[in-house]
């Protein structure tokens, strides 16, 4: 369980320990008064550590009624407030309660940004013979003006508890985390977030046409799903203003990938548990929207399959048609993602009426290996999506990086005996697995504005940094609630021709 965080007023509380701001000179940051703790101590303290007062650094001071952990605020802006957060808490581990005092007049956002930190930094998954309860139980955050900050707050959070769902449903093993588990999981949380809900099995997959979801699930004991979840914000948010449009949001969800026929190599198979971080980081997000007043109607798609070898798998050379009736050569059974979300895009376009269509998926290494673990690359049809979806990452502190649909890769996907092929066919391999995937998609979200976030960078860690921690990192939950809870996430974007840009 994570821990408690209250909103408290001046003064602080007693608690084994004190959380403090402090400055780059060595001072707990302007304003703060403290009964009982002599600035010069800490000031002493940290210089001894070579104070920088950097967001992120942090010293732990034994005194005697209590443990201080001083941590440097940086430019104080919601990214450094994160940072502080997620340095103190790794230093908590040992004690059950805690103060933190927040620079006065410290923002909404400063405030929820400080708590998102602090219940991601601290975050951990394991699975044990015993309970180990985690030892550090309830941080009271303590601010100057705690109505004015109330909302920033409460969003700081719910956002933090989305994101803790996304990191959970990932770290579940794959012995656990069936297709059919994830569906029931994202029952679950619709019911308790005021989503309707409808799962697709493997009959009404292949009764309704969705060749590529059933194809990629084809060498698995455990059959496909394709889970459908709705927000409307009339029913689920009752006194929200209404606003007129349709966001479709689509996440990969492989529970395993092996890579299928073509098989991955040992060691990179061992962290594809993870290869539906898309999707669960789509059903966490939606988690939050009825309690967060989003005001447009969204709608959740999740392919899920487990992509495995077996004699009855999809085999290199099949021919598959798509929900819209596409033909694709399968050229390579490890890329089996697309296969997932092109059936989705289908399904959305032709049923849904979206104004807007945002994937999310653990697509390609290549993505990883051109962009580092931070950013995630952003392909999109539309400038103004682009620039919506860049914003809301910059806010909500995740790394994103607009990438070009390079046109002259497009023959790459020609096959000779279909409408496309999955990868790049052989004699024209340009070095670009990440654009190409990309262009892929786009022949499916043609006429539809639409954004694809290729995420394998950023939905791992191999370490520890700041709020991310090692193992799933939940990330996309943060830049989608930012983007959705926006006064209005469609402004610029509501149904008309998209327009085409690189």
């Amino acid at each position: 369980m994570p821990p408690t965080i209250t909103l408290t007023a001046p003064p602080p509380p007693s608690a084994a320990a004190l959380v403090l701001p402090v400055a780059a000179d060595g001072r707990p940051a302007a304003g703060i008064d403290l009964p009982g703790v002599d600035p010069a101590v800490i000031e002493h303290a940290v210089q001894l550590e070579r104070w920088k007062g950097e967001a992120g650094e942090a010293v732990t001071i034994p005194l005697r009624d209590r443990l201080v952990v001083a941590v440097g605020v940086g430019s104080g802006s919601s990214q450094d407030a994160r940072r502080a957060a997620a340095a103190a808490v790794r230093r908590l581990r040992n004690v059950t309660d805690a103060v933190a005092v927040l620079p006065p007049r410290s923002s909404g956002d400063v405030v929820g940004a400080f708590v998102e930190g602090f219940l991601l930094g601290g975050y951990r998954f394991t699975i044990s013979k015993t309970e180990r309860p985690e030892t550090f139980r309830t941080l009271h955050l303590v601010v100057s003006r705690p109505p004015v900050v109330r909302r920033g707050f409460d969003y700081g959070l719910r956002v933090a508890e989305a994101v803790r769902l996304a990191r959970d449903l990932a770290a579940t093993p794959a012995s656990t985390k069936t297709p059919a588990w994830l569906a029931r999981e994202a029952t679950r949380i619709a019911r308790r977030s005021r989503l309707s809900v409808r799962v697709r099995d493997e009959r009404e997959l292949a009764a309704e046409g969705f060749g590529g979801i059933l194809a990629v699930g084809s060498g698995s004991v455990h059959p496909p799903r394709l889970i459908e979840l709705r927000y409307d914000p009339a029913e689920a948010a009752p006194g929200v203003d209404v606003l007129p449009g349709h966001v479709v949001l689509i996440g990969k969800g492989v529970t395993f990938d092996s890579g299928g026929l073509s098989l991955k190599t040992s060691a990179n198979m061992v962290a594809m548990k993870t290869d539906m971080a898309g999707g669960g980081a789509v059903i966490a997000a939606m988690s939050a929207l009825a309690d967060l007043g989003v005001r447009v109607t969204v709608t959740g798609l999740i392919p899920a399959a487990e992509n495995m070898p077996s004699g009855s798998a999809l085999r290199p050379s099949d021919v598959i048609r798509h929900y819209d009736g596409t033909t694709v050569e399968v050229l390579n059974t490890d890329a089996e993602g697309r296969l997932l979300l092109a059936d989705a895009i289908g399904y959305a376009k032709a049923n849904l009426a979206p104004d807007v269509i945002v994937d999310l998926a653990t697509l390609t290494g290549a993505m990883s290996r051109g962009l580092g673990r931070r950013h995630a690359g952003l392909f999109s049809t539309d400038d103004r999506l682009a620039a919506v979806l860049l914003d809301a990452a910059a806010a909500a502190g995740e790394g994103l990086w607009r990438m070009p649909f390079v046109e002259e890769y497009r023959d790459a996907l020609d096959s000779p005996i279909a409408d496309l092929a999955n990868v790049a066919v052989p004699e024209k391999e340009y070095g670009a697995a990440g654009i190409v995937a990309a262009l892929f998609l786009r022949e499916f979200a043609e006429g539809t504005r639409f954004a694809h976030l290729d995420i394998a960078g950023p939905a791992r860690a191999d370490a520890d940094e700041y709020e991310i921690v090692k193992g799933p990192t939940g990330y996309g939950v943060r830049l989608l609630i930012r983007w959705l809870t926006t006064p209005d996430p469609l402004r610029g974007l509501r149904r008309s021709p998209a327009r085409r840009a690189g």
